[in-house]
């Protein structure tokens, strides 16, 4: 098996618990759609659209998975089950991974022409299940869109955005959130779209909490530290 292709099904493995052996990958929908994307790009880039057409519906009618021939996507790209639509002026960076009825759409052009009509997904981006990011907006990199969130502006880096329209959470980025996290959910474990709002609220509860006590420690040992230098002085003076 090629060195490129065992690097890939092992950066899905490392996503996904679920698989016992790289060959089970093999198998995986969005991996086919991903190889036949492949070369539905490469006719779309020679200007041979029909073909590049024929590729994608046939990809499409095999895994539920639409990817136009013209977007371009980077390594190491995970579609976990399928039902994925991205669009023709889609650009994707390394290792993104889209769960099962997200969507990169695109914008409708008042002149009727075409152009960058669809987002660019920076390195390490995860867009949860229905998701939608809409237009010729920019999500920065490790950046998280929640579940069934709809996003039409531009996302900054490491941002978590969830709601309808999307809106970035006060979730803060901790070491042990600055890696892969499933789904995008780095609040907690329970973490439910049904109840999103009031785990959203809890976090941001959380770190007014945390940030509060990082203040009055410093106020403190700022005190401590002036009452020091305060005795210091007195027994100078003496």
């Amino acid at each position: 098996m090629p060195q490129r292709l065992v690097n890939y099904l092992d950066s899905i493995v490392a996503r996904d618990p679920s698989p016992r052996s790289r060959w089970e990958v093999l198998l995986y929908p969005g991996v086919l759609a991903l190889g036949l994307h492949k070369v539905a790009h490469w006719l779309f880039e020679a200007e041979m659209f029909f073909l590049a057409r024929f590729v994608n519906s046939t990809s499409r009618f095999l895994t539920a998975i639409d990817i136009h021939p013209g977007a371009k996507i980077g390594r190491n790209f995970f579609i976990d089950h399928g039902f994925v639509v991205i669009g023709e002026t889609a650009q994707i960076g390394d290792n993104v991974t889209m769960y099962q009825g997200s969507t990169l759409g695109g914008t409708n052009p008042t002149n009727g022409v075409g152009g960058k009509r669809h987002p660019t997904l920076g390195d390490d981006v995860i867009v949860s299940l229905g998701a939608a990011i809409l237009g010729p907006i920019i999500v920065g990199e490790g950046a998280r869109i929640g579940a069934n969130a709809v996003v039409t502006k531009d996302v900054p880096e490491g941002a978590t955005m969830v709601g309808i329209p999307a809106k970035s959470t006060l979730v803060e980025v901790t070491p042990e959130t600055q890696h892969f996290v499933p789904y995008g959910t780095p609040c907690s474990e329970c973490f439910d779209p049904a109840t999103q709002k009031l785990e959203i609220l809890q976090c941001e509860v959380e770190m007014l909490r945390t940030r509060l006590t990082a203040l009055l420690e410093e106020r403190d040992a700022a005190a401590a530290k002036q009452g020091l230098t305060r005795k210091r002085r007195e027994k100078k003076s003496a």
